[in-house]
């Protein structure tokens, strides 16, 4: 009967298979490696249904029907050249019914559960057993950690944090940690850092190693961490810890929850499916279709490899893992709760498509299209690397083709990232070329929605997205982020400069086509809405919409914004060069610009202005605002978030053009129908010409003093709880100016005293004589400087 209603099932479905015929092939949980493969005798792996597949790769077309259940796989399935399809006869593996055939890299455990102590459970496991995650009733379950999780604390560090995590009083109580996990953020909230716990020494403290999971190696924050998989921390219901050596796992379920009939599953693999190819001779044509993806395991131990002058370190692997191929397609797939990344798109691969797919809960990224370092020409790695500018290579462009190009993420459900890692993106781009992000909702993400870490080589174009809720549990980033710190790129600027004076091209080796953010709607809370950060350089941006962070441009060349609004917020041009060649123009903002580090009347670029200022007042530094006005833009319906202007605004006076406000996000109607939106803000009552409260100021030894507002500490490179206080037009002959100090510089300390602000500053140096001792940060290094009084 149960073989009469499968064939019934793959009739609905498809052809009829036949001994005959291998372009239909059928897997089904309860067939057998040892059958046909037709609809009456279906293959139980996807291994076996490869097998059949590559007798007909490329001189047909293939497509493999898999019926609905949960198929556990044993090994990695690995798909090379032999399993390509062409152009005109693809190779298709496809659920029979979206979303109900699960590919797991894990394994089911019939286990017998026996009460312990205080609520906690125990049973005996396999032999050998090495657990990363544990599934219970399909949802993965935590680690016994301190301090507890709490899902309420959304933006707080790991959803629970202390400083005392792993200190000495703290592992007095720990038998033996060995195995453990310290998790703890950077020092400036860029991202975090991953450690494995060895042991104690004979002092009693923890033991570690780790901490490369950053490129910015800055040591971990001092309240900001989390330790986890200790056993004598198992003390809240959800939590779990696996004894390796006597086999036994203990568990506290949830309430409610009958573990005699609970369904245990246990992650096994990291990769579940690879593409293995090269550039000569890629994997082809090959379509995975409909399918759940599940159980892989967490690489935050392996998270090692630094990217080009980003923040980052990657793990090159995720769920699914694409190297060498052409015209691969993802479609509507789920990847639930893996632990790593969900798609990675690695090296050489040209015209990859993800579509339709719904990503969430992931431990690092979604998806990743990450190049060969080994393609860029003159790479450097950690931020402080340094390029002889006048030797570099000038020849534009890539020296391989070993990068990912043409790729597509399309109309994808996005949300959920880096439920492990904090230094993950949505959807990230590094040494790749050409990517489309289009149609897609990105949100709850611990860092960016969209990032792409460096120039190499342009070409992106992202467009009708909806990202926000990002940079939850981070600092000093956007939803979208990018940096440019490539070949022409220097710590100190002014190095720089001078080269880019005498070549303006240097800015466009690597940059060489131009990046397209366009009708888009993006909001952070905790950072900008879009952030080209370090020398991200040729960007058209249009008709974005800006719901809380505002613009960013910093210390790039060739950025052009235009038709963009900024709603509660407004631009924030952030250390400029000379001659950018950059332009904003015919943008609605709200609030004068948030100017930090462009102090010369070079600076501005091309032509800031013809823009509408709602609610603050025009810039007349550096020749700023030419052309622009303060006006009410008159917004259709801002408490609806549809933020076009009326007929009569005079935005439209300036060529601002309204564009479309019901067109962000997914399309696909099953995804749309669950993807949140973001909250929409309330417009802040600002009249026309009303000016914004100024930070305090002063003027000291010949030089502008002020404190810190808003976001500005990103442009000295420090985090917002250290503060400072910003020297701006240090005159020159004066006295701060032969002690060396410098436009752009910060102090952070006088005499060995912590300053956060001026009046800590000024209560300190009104109370010293003769000289004092500044601790001063400068092109993101601290330095001293002796200043007589």
């Amino acid at each position: 009967m149960k073989m009469q209603t499968l064939a019934l099932l793959f009739a609905l479905a498809g052809p009829i298979g036949s001994a005959t015929d291998a372009a239909d092939i059928y897997v089904a949980v309860t067939g057998s490696d040892t059958n046909r493969g037709t609809s009456d005798q279906p293959v139980a792996s996807l291994a076996a249904a490869q097998k059949l597949a590559r007798a007909s790769a490329g001189s047909e077309a293939v497509t493999v029907h898999v019926a609905d259940g949960v198929y556990y796989l044993p090994e990695t399935l690995i798909f090379t050249p032999q399993d390509s399809g062409s152009e005109k006869n693809p190779v298709v593996y496809k659920a029979v019914n979206e979303g109900a055939a699960v590919l797991s890299g894990g394994s089911k455990l019939d286990l017998d559960w026996k009460p312990y102590e205080n609520g906690i459970f125990q049973a005996k496991t396999p032999d050998g057993l090495d657990i990363d995650q544990l599934f219970i009733n399909g949802k993965n379950q935590r680690m016994a950690r301190y301090p507890n999780y709490d899902a309420a604390k959304k933006t707080e560090a790991y959803q629970g944090y202390a400083a005392d995590a792993f200190a000495k009083e703290r592992a007095a109580n720990w038998a033996d940690p060995t195995g453990g996990y310290i998790h703890a953020m950077h020092s400036k909230r860029w991202g975090g850092y991953h450690y494995l716990i060895t042991g104690k020494d004979a002092k009693g403290e923890v033991t570690y190693e780790g901490g490369w999971q950053n490129n910015r190696q800055m040591g971990m924050h001092k309240d900001f961490r989390m330790v986890e998989n200790v056993f004598e921390e198992l003390d809240a219901s959800g939590e779990w810890f696996h004894n390796a050596k006597t086999s036994t796992l203990y568990y506290k379920p949830e309430s409610g929850t009958d573990l005699s009939k609970a369904t245990v599953e246990v992650v096994r693999l990291r990769h579940l499916i690879e593409f293995q190819g090269s550039a000569r001779n890629p994997v082809k044509y090959i379509t995975l279709q409909g399918f759940v993806v599940r159980h892989a395991a967490r690489t935050f131990m392996d998270t090692k490899e630094p990217m080009l002058r980003s923040d980052w370190a990657i793990y090159r692997g995720g769920a699914f893992f694409l190297t060498g191929t052409e015209h691969i397609q993802i479609l509507d797939t789920e990847f639930d709760q893996v632990g790593g990344n969900g798609i990675f798109v690695n090296n050489y691969n040209r015209n990859t498509l993800v579509k339709g797919c719904h990503i969430h809960d992931a431990g690092a990224s979604g998806v990743c299209f990450v190049g060969d370092p080994d393609a860029v020409r003159d790479p450097l790695f950690e931020y402080r690397q340094k390029n002889d500018l006048t030797k570099i290579d000038r020849t534009p462009g890539p020296k391989t083709d070993n990068y990912p190009s043409l790729g597509t993420v399309e109309d994808c459900l996005i949300h959920g990232i880096g439920r492990v890692e904090r230094q993950p993106a949505g959807v990230m781009m590094d040494m790749a070329s050409e990517i489309t992000v289009r149609d897609c909702s990105v949100y709850d993400c611990a860092r960016s929605g969209i990032n792409i870490g460096d120039g190499a080589w342009g070409g992106h174009l992202i467009e009708r997205c909806d990202v926000f809720d990002t940079v939850l549990e981070t600092h000093d980033h956007g939803s979208f982020n990018s940096w440019g710190r490539d070949r022409f790129w220097h710590s100190d600027r002014s190095l720089s400069q001078r080269e880019i004076d005498k070549d303006p091209t240097m800015p466009f080796l690597d940059a060489m086509k131009t990046t397209t953010i366009r009708d888009s709607r993006w909001r952070c809370d905790h950072g900008w809405d879009i952030d080209l950060d370090d020398g991200s350089s040729n960007y058209d941006l249009y008709n974005n919409l800006m719901l809380s962070g505002g613009l960013k441009l910093r210390e790039g060349f060739r950025r052009h914004a235009w038709n963009n609004i900024a709603v509660n917020n407004s631009f924030h041009p952030h250390v400029w060069y000379a001659n950018s060649g950059d332009e904003v123009y015919a943008n609605i903002f709200m609030g004068s610009y948030k100017g930090v580090r462009t102090p010369t009347k070079t600076a501005f670029g091309k032509r800031v202005g013809g823009n509408l200022i709602f609610g603050g007042s025009l810039t007349n530094k550096f020749g700023w605002d030419e052309g622009s006005i303060v006006a009410d833009p008159l917004f259709v319906n801002p408490a609806k978030g549809d933020f076009r202007v009326k007929d009569g605004s005079p935005a439209l006076k300036l060529g601002f053009k309204n564009f479309p406000m019901d067109q962000f996000g997914v399309k696909k109607p099953s995804l749309k129908a669950i993807a949140r939106t973001p909250v929409i803000p309330t417009l802040k009552g600002y009249p026309s010409g009303a000016s914004e409260a100024a930070a305090n100021e002063t003027t000291w030894l010949g030089a502008s003093l002020r404190d810190l507002s808003g976001e500005e500490f990103s442009a000295y490179g420090v985090s917002k709880e250290e503060g400072g206080v910003a020297l701006s037009e240090v005159r020159p002959r004066s006295a701060a100016a032969k002690a060396g100090l410098l436009d752009g510089d910060l102090i952070q300390g006088v005499n060995d005293r912590k300053i956060t602000n001026l009046r800590q500053f000024n209560r300190l140096v009104n109370a010293a004589s003769g000289t004092v001792v500044l601790k001063v940060v400068r092109n993101q290094q601290e330095i001293e400087v002796k200043v007589a009084l």
